[in-house]
């Protein structure tokens, strides 16, 4: 008399048998799963080795650092033209101070202006064009330094030179 272990334990044998035979159906699955995936990386990695051997991968990935490199270059060229834009810009005008007025007090209207360009650290022109019916027309310049001016200035010349140096350009209101 043979006795099967599992009849010892109260397990009845066709309970063990299918148990055996779901967990076979599981991994076929799984086995089935794997293969599918495998065949999809396969196709993958056989399109990224397109050519007929690792050279061509090779060449692809050298011209693109060729390409990283010739790309820095040029950030770094433009990097030095921004630069000299900065510089250059500390110089340009960019703040500007214009009042109208009637030089002479004559009937010829407000024909005179001072006109006042400033760069950004108020260095720049004070320009005073004078108007007369009768006389015609005279000019004046005087420099500004850091805002200060060393010659003595109209009641005009001031207005314009203040309303310059407290201009403000679109981005600096933003």
């Amino acid at each position: 008399m043979t006795t099967n272990i599992f009849e010892t334990i109260g397990i009845p044998v066709d309970y063990v048998i299918l148990g055996i035979v779901v967990i076979q159906i599981i991994f076929i699955i799984l086995i089935i799963t794997a293969l599918v995936k495998l065949r999809k990386m396969k196709k993958n990695y056989n399109t990224f080795l397109s050519g007929n051997d690792g050279k061509s991968l090779e060449e692809v990935i050298l011209k693109k650092f060729d390409i990283i490199s010739l790309l820095n270059e040029s950030i770094k060229d433009i990097y030095a033209q921004l630069k000299d834009i900065d510089r250059n810009m500390l110089l340009t005008f960019q703040k500007m101070g214009l009042v109208k007025y009637d030089a002479f007090k004559e009937v010829g209207g407000r024909m005179s202006f001072v006109l006042v360009l400033l760069s950004k650290e108020n260095n720049g022109i004070i320009m005073n064009c004078m108007h007369s019916n009768s006389e015609g027309c005279y000019t004046y310049v005087k420099r500004v330094v850091s805002g200060n001016v060393k010659a003595a200035l109209s009641k005009e010349e001031e207005l314009a030179l203040k309303q310059a140096m407290n201009y403000k350009t679109e981005q600096e209101e933003e």
